[in-house]
């Protein structure tokens, strides 16, 4: 057992995999309980297909394609903000128009340049953790270590703000500053998961870990803890699966967390779906 457990590490594309994935699990978990909480799952998947122009660009130019998809994501949450302010249009509407449109035009852009250049860059849309390089480990490790500072320094304001938001503003906090400062977190965090599971798995990973944690946990201190245990469990256990099996990475890491999903919803002290048939039986 210890010796398969041990096995993958003599390999330096393995070991960088690893990083990036613990990183990325405890990342996506944290930043992804507020959307969670917030039931803004729709925003988190709004940003993540609109990096996708800003990555296509970024490597047409030659660019970081972090710096390209990080932009993107920017640009995405302005127009986001822009049609909801400014028009009689809804949040989820606008957030469904905008994803769809970068989304098409990230494709378009990405099918051209694989035309003119005979490249595949698939694995923006799926993810490639096992190529990544020193440089993507020290990129992502950098952005974590930005988004989670920032998360902690600011933890009593955005708890504030996810429950009550008409009360932090009573209360005098910028909560249009602290909207827009979460979804440049969430943009910075699709970014450094990117080489891990892609741009459309990258969902999966924000929501799931939260959800889970939710059914188990109460506040949301304890929800972050817990989904970025789950987090972090589920893209090791994903890479050795996808290692031992020769599977994909990215789809591997989503499968486990997803099966752990599963479980707490059937078995959740609280929430458990087949915990409160026990209990309605027992009454009858």
């Amino acid at each position: 057992m210890l010796e398969a457990l041990i096995e993958p590490l003599q390999y330096g594309f393995m070991q960088r995999s690893l990083v990036i994935a613990i990183l990325v699990g405890l990342l996506c978990a944290v930043v992804g309980s507020y959307l969670m909480v917030q039931r803004l799952a729709l925003l988190g998947d709004a940003i993540s297909h609109s990096v996708l122009p800003g990555l296509a660009i970024a490597f047409l130019l030659g660019a970081n394609i972090f710096i390209g998809a990080f932009i993107a994501g920017v640009v995405s949450t302005i127009c986001i903000a822009v049609i909801r302010t400014r028009s009689p249009i809804k949040e989820d509407a606008a957030m469904g128009i905008v994803f769809s449109a970068f989304f098409a035009l990230g494709i378009t852009l990405i099918t051209a340049i694989q035309k003119e250049n005979k490249i595949d860059l698939n694995h923006f849309l799926f993810g490639n953790i096992l190529g990544v390089t020193i440089q993507d480990v020290r990129d992502t490790a950098i952005i974590a270590a930005i988004v989670l500072i920032v998360v902690f320094l600011l933890y009593k304001e955005l708890l504030f703000y996810t429950f009550d938001p008409l009360g932090a503003q009573a209360a005098g906090l910028p909560v249009n500053r602290l909207n827009f400062g979460l979804m440049l977190l969430i943009a910075l965090t699709i970014v450094a998961s990117m080489k891990a599971v892609g741009v459309i798995l990258v969902l999966s990973l924000l929501i799931t870990p939260g959800a889970t944690a939710y059914l188990l946990v109460k506040r949301l201190h304890q929800v972050m803890i817990l989904g970025a245990v789950i987090g972090v469990i589920s893209s090791i256990s994903g890479m050795y699966i996808s290692y031992f099996y020769n599977l994909p990475s990215g789809p591997a890491i989503v499968l486990v967390v997803s099966g752990l999903f599963v479980l707490a919803l059937l078995f959740s002290p609280q929430h458990g779906v087949l915990r409160i048939k026990q209990l309605q039986g027992m009454k009858e």
